[in-house]
């Protein structure tokens, strides 16, 4: 073993500049223990040959442990996966001018809940309110924390010891094992299962109503397609049932765009405004889906349908807090304005053309002198237009283990995302964000001085 007499004592070491420039950044008791950490290390070396490091040497093992307790693990990464909406990534990134609106906000006292005119109490729901009723033409809304929530609030507060109909087709489950049975079941609804699998017809939700549900409920198939021998009644048609009956029609949207998404060369995704237009009272959506905000689930649609949720006691559990509230308000006004394509990373990847990222992918092959580039597709994620892809130039690097060299983009001091296509490591430009190029090709750089290429 080795010769513990050797190894200095933890009093001896914090007297030293160094650990007391550590102790200020740190805190003592912080850097206590990481130092008794260090020293325990050491006496457990097996060999007694190897010689104990010097006072420098330890101090300098600390600040390395250190620092690697401090690094946060929610971190900023770079995304060049090349999926758009990567919900194990935070989905989607922010518009500069939302991030400012939340720093100001959340500086400071807020009128979160004050009336400056009235000079008493308001309501949060004020600050979001008056915008998506502009966005959508619905006549009230309100947020809550998430989507998933939004519906489990919805049905809690309409539907609780009563029948709603929805089709076998649409009884999902997406990421996170989130089932649309589960929430009902939550919410003390009973589910009425109408149609089958792949085909449900307007007397099926007919029949439904007959044998006495007292809502329709319609749920976005997220993150799959069904093909083939299918039917669905169309959302007008259902609506018409709905309301010959006097039961709600509740929509569950999901991704929840408020512009057509084939100005991008996607498939047409029902937007918010369609959807209340074609007859739904109430549509659920995310906020930081194809909307491009922050994490919320928005209620939008009937007034009287809207303040019977308000007033249910899990409204309050569910509610958005101020940063939410004000990051999904400016975002909000970046459509207003017809800023969001602009301004909104989301539609400023979406709109982004071949050639750009033609143009980059090459850049990224002759500053670091590897890979070639390929064509390749982009994707939407987050739930967002299933099986929907966008064209896109892939820098594709070959390696000859593509796993290991994913792991080491992932262990750079700015952590990068890219995936295996064809065993060749591929990396999309248009999911980086503008000012991270260099970091990405200084990482790449990086990996590819331990992983050599394969020409």
């Amino acid at each position: 073993m080795t010769n513990l007499r050797q190894i200095p004592s933890v009093d001896s070491l914090l007297k030293l500049p160094e650990a007391q420039r550590l102790t200020e950044k740190y805190g003592r008791e912080w850097t206590l223990s990481a130092l008794r950490s260090v020293l325990q290390g050491l006496r457990a070396e097996p060999a007694p040959e190897i010689a104990i490091p010097g006072d420098q040497e330890i101090l300098t093992r600390t600040q390395n442990e250190l620092e690697k307790q401090a690094l946060p693990s929610l971190r900023p990464v770079i995304n060049a996966s090349g999926v758009i909406l990567h919900t194990n990534l935070g989905r989607a990134p922010l518009a500069r001018a939302a991030l400012q609106a939340a720093a100001e906000v959340s500086a400071g006292y807020s009128t979160l809940e004050f009336d400056l005119g009235g000079g008493k109490r308001g309501k949060r729901d004020f600050h979001a309110d008056r915008l998506l009723r502009r966005l959508t033409g619905a006549q009230a809304s309100l947020v809550v924390n998430n989507n998933a929530g939004a519906l489990l609030l919805v049905l809690s507060a309409l539907t609780k010891r009563k029948k709603v109909a929805i089709s076998r087709s649409q009884l999902i489950e997406i990421g996170g094992g989130f089932r649309i049975p589960d929430v009902m079941s939550q919410s003390g609804s009973h589910l009425l299962e109408v149609g089958t699998t792949n085909r449900t017809h307007l007397t099926d939700y007919q029949t439904a109503l007959e044998q006495g549900a007292s809502a329709i409920l319609l749920a976005h198939p997220s993150n799959f397609r069904l093909t083939g021998f299918t039917s669905q009644p169309d959302l007008p048609e259902v609506a018409a049932l709905a309301h010959a009956f006097s039961v709600p029609l509740i929509f569950d949207l999901g991704s929840g765009a408020l512009v057509d998404t084939t100005r991008y060369g996607l498939a047409h995704e029902t937007t918010v405004p369609e959807a209340l237009a074609q007859g739904a009272d109430l549509v659920c959506f995310s906020g930081d889906k194809l909307l491009g905000g922050p994490q919320a689930g928005i209620v939008v649609g009937s007034a009287e349908l809207i303040e019977k949720i308000r007033r249910h006691p899990l409204y309050r559990a569910l509610r958005a807090d101020k940063l939410a509230l004000s990051v999904l308000a400016k975002t909000l006004e970046l459509y207003l304005s017809g800023r969001w394509e602009e301004e909104i990373p989301v539609y400023q990847m979406l709109a982004r053309t071949a050639a750009q990222l033609d143009l980059q992918a090459r850049a990224w092959q002759a500053d670091v002198g590897a890979g070639r580039v390929i064509d390749g597709f982009s994707t939407i994620g987050g739930g967002s237009l299933p099986g929907e892809t966008l064209p896109t130039r892939l820098l594709a690097v070959r390696v000859k283990s593509p796993q290991q060299f994913l792991a080491s983009l992932r262990e750079q001091a700015f952590p990068i995302i890219a995936r295996v296509e064809d065993d060749q490591v591929v990396l999309d430009p248009r999911t980086m964000l503008p000012g991270q190029e260099a970091a990405l090709l200084s990482g790449l750089r990086q990996a590819l001085g331990d992983y050599k290429e394969i020409k």
